[in-house]
């Protein structure tokens, strides 16, 4: 991946969604808007950008996978909601069998025409959203395969599928 001179959009101290979201699309080529009404940044998939959503303690797992392989590329978490977005370069509409085995990690893949929140000062203030993992330039976009058979790889993992049967068995009933 390539480094970039810029600065975090986290660490920037604009003060309005719509100085933040000229960032995004000046400094990292994202083709970001600001919605009228929620006064959200969004970000359009599909083109050359596709996202991939997870739980975020699965997403730590990917994270560190993608690491390894040095294919890392901007992350967001929402908190509340705990889940985590890799944006990834362009995808395609997972197989009948992938959607599956993903949709049991509770993990989807955004089509063309959905948006992602980006974080926007406001958000990071009320900890709505955040980066993980910044954007450093729009080639910084991982695989979207890429990111989907770590997520496959990182599911089978020991850690994660231990704490799946410790989770089964400390439920009463199961």
């Amino acid at each position: 991946m390539t480094a970039s001179n810029t600065e975090s959009p986290a660490r920037h101290p604009d003060s309005t969604p719509e100085e933040r979201c000229a960032r995004y699309r000046r400094d990292y080529q994202l083709p970001t808007t600001v919605d009228p009404t929620s006064r959200r940044i969004l970000l359009p998939i599909g083109g050359l950008i596709g996202a991939v959503t997870m739980p975020s303690e699965l997403g730590r797992h990917v994270l560190a996978g993608l690491r390894v392989r040095m294919l890392t590329g901007p992350v967001l978490e929402h908190p509340h909601a705990q889940r985590w977005t890799f944006l990834t370069g362009p995808g395609h509409t997972p197989t009948e069998t992938v959607n599956t085995d993903l949709l049991r990690l509770r993990t989807s893949v955004a089509h063309p025409g959905d948006n992602v929140v980006l974080p926007s000062p406001d958000d990071e203030h009320l900890g709505l959203w955040h980066w993980i993992r910044s954007p450093e330039t729009r080639s910084d976009l991982p695989p979207q395969s890429a990111v989907i058979s770590t997520t496959s790889a990182m599911s089978t993992s020991g850690n994660l599928t231990h704490r799946r049967a410790l989770d089964l068995h400390a439920r009463p009933g199961v």
